[in-house]
């Protein structure tokens, strides 16, 4: 027989690990993210690794679940509908919400640099230690909208684009009706007299196979080839500045984020400062393998920039930053940020990736 004792602690060993399960029920956290892209692309393959991190260092209480685009809202809507609650997370590159801020561009696409000579790398240093996180965390304030961000995934410099035949000349250029991005890095194109026309990346191969457009831009070379631009176009060019950085990012319902533990919100940081470094190690290689199958597999001919394509972009990116600096008073302190940051490291930093370019490049001579 049992005694009353035994069993009472029997029952209340019980009651407490019931308790304790409950507990940790309800401590787990699962953050629906719609995508912007595809469940198949590379930014699909980086959040999965991202979320994998956030559930062993939270222990399985975070779990990030991936929804492709389209899942719950459009494209367009993503960052309202993580504002409103309808998702708990998305993520998009940070310029797609330029209409709703122009400094937003700032973060997701900076044009030709911010026109301060400011590389992928080097935007990363501002971002972490020359008081760009600080201005971020404030963007989401300014726009009015209720999100976290997490800066995750760096891409850059992308290519100029593909033509139809080689274009050694800005008149030759300009002969091309060209798939550009939409916003700023567009508009500056149109300026330097380009018939820029923007679109989504799903519509550009059949754009270019019924000849709405005759030349574009995507991204790099492993995105560009899943695009299959290489089936129409066959002269590339890799030198551009309309999107010399470009990042993507996660956005947080305010909310949700705030339910979070403090260290679940640290395991959160850890994962994106990870998924950062990820990113650029990630895409050096994907798009290395891509070029050479294009080039060797596809047919496909790479080419430098022409030498009047630089002045003449960053000339008219220069003119739109102003303009914008002069309209609006958080974008202009964004900027100043940017600018005492480059007066600082873009000296240093130019020279020594003059250095690496010139190694690199001499290898490259060889390979071919």
């Amino acid at each position: 027989m049992i005694s009353s004792k035994i069993f009472a602690r029997s029952a209340a060993a019980i009651a407490l690990g019931a308790s304790m399960l409950a507990s940790a029920a309800l401590s787990e956290t699962t953050i629906r993210v719609q995508m912007t892209v595809t469940a198949t692309s590379d930014e699909a393959v980086m959040l999965a690794r991202f979320a994998d991190d956030v559930a062993v260092l939270t222990n399985g209480e975070v779990k990030i679940e991936l929804l492709p685009a389209g899942a719950v809202v459009g494209i367009s809507e993503t960052l309202d509908a993580v504002d409103s609650g309808l998702v708990e997370a998305g993520y998009a590159w940070s310029h797609y919400w330029s209409g709703k801020h122009p400094a937003a561009m700032l973060f997701g696409s900076p044009v030709a640099g911010a026109g301060l000579g400011i590389d992928n790398i080097a935007f990363l240093s501002w971002f972490q230690y020359g008081g760009g996180k600080e201005l971020y965390d404030q963007l989401w304030d300014e726009m009015g909208v209720n999100v976290k961000g997490f800066m995750l995934h760096p891409v850059g410099p992308e290519a100029l684009g593909w033509f139809r035949e080689p274009i050694n000349s800005m008149d030759d250029f300009r002969k091309y009706r060209f798939r550009t991005p939409p916003g700023i890095p567009g508009q500056t194109y149109k300026d330097i007299g380009i018939a820029s026309v923007a679109m989504g990346g799903g519509d550009i191969l059949p754009a270019l196979e019924a000849g709405t457009i005759d030349a574009a831009e995507w991204c790099c070379p492993k995105p560009d080839s899943i695009f299959g631009l290489h089936k129409v176009l066959k002269h590339y060019y890799l030198q551009g500045l309309h999107q010399v950085v470009v990042n993507g990012d996660l956005y947080i319902n305010g909310d949700v984020y705030d339910s979070l533990t403090d260290q679940q919100k640290k395991a959160l940081e850890v994962a994106a400062n990870a998924a950062l470094s990820y990113s650029i190690s990630y895409r050096i290689y994907e798009n290395g393998k891509a070029l050479r199958d294009l080039t060797q597999n596809h047919g496909v001919t790479l080419h430098d920039t022409p030498a009047d394509y630089f002045p003449a972009y960053m000339n008219a990116a220069k003119a739109t930053l102003e303009k914008n600096a002069a309209e609006n008073e958080f974008f202009a302190k964004v900027w100043e940020s940017q600018r005492d940051f480059a007066e600082v490291a873009v000296p240093f930093w130019a020279g020594a990736q003059a250095s690496n370019a010139s190694l690199g490049k001499a290898f490259a001579d060889s390979v071919k």
